[in-house]
Parts: C-alpha cells; structure tokens; sequence
C-alpha cells in the first residue's frame, strides 16, 4: 500500500499531438513527481485539451472539491468504448487533494498508485497551466485569436449561424511535403434550425504564412470572414 504521507507534486505539460488524427489543440499532460504515469498504464491515451483549460476553474479537467469526483484522466483516439480509457477520483480533504480509486478499462488493467497533492501546490499548477501559452506554435497562436475574434464579432449570429470550432491545422508528420499538407486555421459553422431539422455545414480553410505576425494573419482572415455572408464565401460541407 502506497504511503499515505508522501505529498506528490503536479506538473501539468502542453504536448502538440504526433498523431495527426488527434485533437489538433494541444493535451495538457499530467506529470506526478516529473513521471508521465498515465502513459506508463495508459500508453494509447490522451489527456484533455487545453481548449477545455479556458473556462472557469471550477470547470478546469483536474478541478477538485470535497465531494469525490471521477473523472476520464487519458483517452484514446476513437472512444473509450472501444480501446479503454483511465479513469480517476480526486476529492479535497483538508490542505491535500487526493488521486484515487482508478480504474483501467483498456487491455492493460495496470494502475497508477493512489497520490496525495499538497493543495496549494496543486491549485497553483493548474491556474499556471490554464494560462500557459509558452508552448503555442504561429499555428497555435493565429487559431486562438482568430477564435476569440470571431466569438466577440457576433457575425455568425447576424446571419443564423452558430460557430462551431477553430482549431490550428497541422501538416501531417511522417509524410513528404507535397502529401503532408499546409498548416493554417479550420473554422466550422452551421446554420441555427430548429430541433431536428437540416442544419447546413460550413467551413473555412485559412492558409498560414511564416512572413506575418499571428496579429496581421487574424486581421486578414477576420476581413475576409466579415466581409459578407459567410454562407456566400465559405466552403459547405453538407
């Protein structure tokens, strides 16, 4: 049995995806004591992106309170159904916050040991995480912005759309150049229907460019956006 009165120390880790079938945003890693212990059971798996980082803390993936939460801490690429996910529960008692109860559903049935974190510690490190953007790529940067451009515009709502996602697209590793593809931003929307009705999809595929700031690369994308009717000027998907 692990000994109750070791205190771990978390360190949460952005990690861009190798995989390019994966979230394109970035996972936020935890790391217990500087160990990836969630690969070490969980190989296939995924932690949560950092786009689920951005809302209040109390909506933050590893976010704690008394009363014990379980929680899919590292997922696979398809669905946990399917290959097995990781799961965890983590509750505050006190000054710790502890990691326990785990639960493997992939083929390997191993589990990391149960871990106590020093609670100010913890909490430190997940607002830290939350505001990290040292990690970002141009790529990373330019779809942050343009995200929240497109979001305070309130454009798609003019025209009874709803934006769905802006995500960075990343070449595809592995490949020569001409079949990896160009990096730049996928914006997605679709029109606002009623329940159970069509609703029509849409997109955009902005091309990134290494001679401009992220700053010059949204103010570009945001004019073409905003010019006119987006369902006129962006690709429909179905």
């Amino acid at each position: 049995m692990a000994d109750q009165l070791t205190i771990s120390t978390l360190t949460l880790q952005h990690r861009i995806p190798d995989e390019w079938a994966v979230d394109p945003w970035a996972e936020v890693r935890p790391l217990v004591d500087g160990v990836d212990v969630m690969n070490e059971v969980h190989p296939d798996g995924y932690a949560r992106s950092c786009r689920d980082w951005t809302g209040p803390a109390e909506s933050w993936p590893l976010a704690v309170t008394e009363k014990p939460r379980r929680i899919m801490i590292t997922e696979p690429i398809c669905t946990a159904g399917c290959c097995g996910a990781l799961y965890v529960t983590m509750r505050r008692e006190g000054d710790r916050v502890i990691w326990d109860a785990w639960e493997n559903t992939s083929d390997m049935t191993a589990v990391p040991r149960d871990f106590h974190f020093d609670s100010a510690q913890y909490e430190a490190e997940l607002a830290r995480a939350a505001a990290d953007r040292s990690w970002e790529e141009p790529v990373d940067t330019t779809a942050r912005l343009l995200d929240e451009a497109l979001a305070d515009s309130g454009w798609f709502e003019r025209w009874g759309c709803v934006l769905t996602s802006v995500s960075p697209r990343r070449a595809k590793p592995g490949l020569p150049a001409k079949l990896a593809g160009s990096e730049g931003v996928d914006v997605q929307f679709h029109e606002d229907r009623g329940p159970g009705e069509h609703a029509d999809l849409y997109g955009y595929e902005l091309l990134t460019v290494r001679d401009q700031s992220a700053e010059e690369q949204v103010r570009r994308f945001t004019d073409l956006i905003l010019a006119d009717d987006p369902r006129k000027t962006a690709d429909r998907e179905r």
